[in-house]
């Protein structure tokens, strides 16, 4: 188990946001989570040089305003961004988003179950994948989806 580091989490649900919080204090007791919901908020804090810089950003996609990959986009035009760990965690099983955001940039895109106990367990693995691989600046984005033949 990984325990330390930040995670930023842009969410626009309560009801999520509230889950998230529950299921990695349960397993990652010592984890900062900062929760962002709004996605036009999120590039302004990140670039904000007097700001905690995150290990791992979990991305909602369906969010008013800003979408989580317009956002996605953002950060990756930003050399400042550009090596943060973004895991898309999402309730949307559209294979045409999940494409666009590893075209995107994102290192991972991971449904949301509808269980908690399987919310929690999915998240607590995201988790200890992700977390030392960023720590260790070892993160390499996962390669866009190869062109129908």
């Amino acid at each position: 188990m990984t325990d330390g580091g930040l995670i930023l989490v842009v969410e626009d649900s309560e009801e999520d946001t509230e889950a998230i919080q529950r299921a990695l204090s349960r397993s990652h007791p010592f984890l900062d989570l900062e929760f962002a919901p709004r996605s036009e908020d999120v590039l302004s804090r990140l670039l904000d040089p007097a700001a905690r810089t995150p290990d791992l950003l979990l991305l909602d996609l369906n969010m008013p305003g800003m979408d989580g990959l317009t956002l996605l986009s953002s950060l990756r035009a930003h050399t400042a961004c550009a090596s943060l760990t973004v895991v898309v965690f999402t309730s949307s099983t559209a294979s045409a988003e999940e494409d666009a955001c590893y075209a995107a940039g994102a290192d991972s895109y991971i449904y949301k179950p509808v269980n908690f106990e399987l919310f929690q367990t999915v998240l607590r693995g995201a988790v200890d994948f992700w977390l030392p691989r960023a720590a260790d600046g070892a993160v390499t984005a996962a390669p866009p989806a190869a062109p129908p033949a």
